[in-house]
């Protein structure tokens, strides 16, 4: 293992403990859903959990009042990488909800470079908006730059920028929008518990360079731990940006130390699995795996094709890329117009073969069919 690995692996460590204990898997609150070392009840207890983020109906439990749209309106969206599935997708969402409020949007893409991102800040900085919205950019990271474009007198918003949904202690960002990152941890920790029947051996997929990955890893993580029959085997770090080489050499590498061993992996993306295939392919490892793969985020249309043909991908826990755009925008309203953010967190939802034909949208990712496009255009008056 290399120093980069080792240094990773101590900070994934000190910065796990945290934010893991406050969501444990067998526990709601302080009521027991299964006993220690009672594997039996945990693996019906994990049942449950996955029963209960992969229902169908998801109704719509967002703002129904709010300001109408504030007119004339200019939108920079600084995008930590298009070629990331979720940053795509929110960024799709906020043109499409840009367009309805009639607002001018333009789209700076960081191409997964911090270097990047903090320029386009400065190049965002130069176009005047209203609004700046940090797609995927972690805030602590851009402080500096988020400081400035408040001092210019433009409002800052986030996705996925902060460990947690809402505003930000010690970084002015109006609101950060996702869904709740342990959560999401929860639900894939679990749907790995359950599809092993409670004997999962996990590999842990992260980008340290993210405070909410770790968060999420972290969680998956301590969750798995937690079941009494299940092992984790490794946590292996990689930044994105990097997966298109690193991951070919790092299945190959985790394929021969645990052979069987290795039953399920969890990752805090699917572009970990966006370049695991011909390895395991060439390893002589079926697409329903083992490994079986699970995604604590995003829902990329890659992954959606990855489970719907049983291709090395069996399950995302799927972030509402659109509706997060949407989101984004009518938040941007709220700022813009005195208002507190709306509080609205979106509900966790896990996509597997069996349930990918329901709440799909247009564009091949996990679009509720709750009637938020709609609930937006009431409030905004358009």
């Amino acid at each position: 293992m290399n120093q980069r690995m080792l240094f990773t692996r101590r900070r994934l460590l000190e910065l796990g403990s945290a934010g893991v204990a406050a969501l444990p898997l067998f526990y709601i609150g302080n009521r027991a859903l299964a006993a220690e070392g009672d594997l039996a009840a945990q693996v019906a207890a994990a049942k449950d959990i996955v029963a209960q983020a992969a229902a169908n109906k998801v109704p719509w439990d967002g703002p129904t009042t709010g300001p109408k749209a504030q007119a004339g309106k200019s939108v920079v969206l600084i995008s930590e990488d298009q070629r990331n599935g979720g940053a795509l997708g929110v960024s799709e969402g906020v043109m499409e909800a840009a367009k309805v409020i009639g607002w001018k949007l333009t789209i700076l893409d960081g191409a997964g470079v911090i270097a990047n991102r903090s320029a386009a800040f400065g190049q965002a900085i130069a176009l005047k908006p209203d609004i700046i919205i940090a797609d995927n950019d972690d805030a602590t990271e851009q402080k500096v730059n988020i400081v400035k474009s408040v001092n210019a007198g433009i409002k800052v918003l986030g996705w996925h920028s902060n460990v947690k949904p809402g505003p930000m202690e010690g970084v002015p960002l109006f609101t950060n929008i996702s869904t709740d990152p342990t959560v999401v941890a929860k639900v894939a920790a679990a749907l790995a518990i359950a599809n092993a029947d409670g004997k999962a051996g996990v590999v842990v997929f992260t980008d340290a360079t993210e405070k909410i990955s770790v968060m999420k890893s972290n969680a998956m993580a301590a969750n798995i731990k937690e079941c009494s029959g299940c092992t984790v085997l490794e946590v292996i770090d990689t930044p994105l940006a990097s997966v298109s080489t690193r991951i070919p050499q790092m299945t190959q590498s985790l394929h021969q130390r645990f052979g069987k061993k290795w039953t399920h992996s969890l990752a805090i993306n699917d572009g970990f699995f966006d370049f695991m295939a011909p390895t395991l392919r060439a390893a002589g490892s079926a697409g329903g795996g083992p490994p079986v793969n699970i995604s604590g985020g995003d829902g990329s249309k890659a992954a959606f094709e990855r489970i719907r043909g049983d291709n090395y991908q069996f399950a995302t826990v799927a972030e509402p890329l659109s509706l997060h755009g949407w989101q984004l925008i009518d938040e941007a309203n709220r700022a813009l117009a005195g208002m507190q953010w709306s509080g609205y967190v979106a509900p966790t939802h896990l996509v597997t073969k069996e349930n990918i034909g329901t709440n799909g949208g247009p564009n091949n990712v996990y679009d509720p069919d709750n009637g938020y496009r709609d609930a937006y255009r009431k409030i905004w008056g358009v």
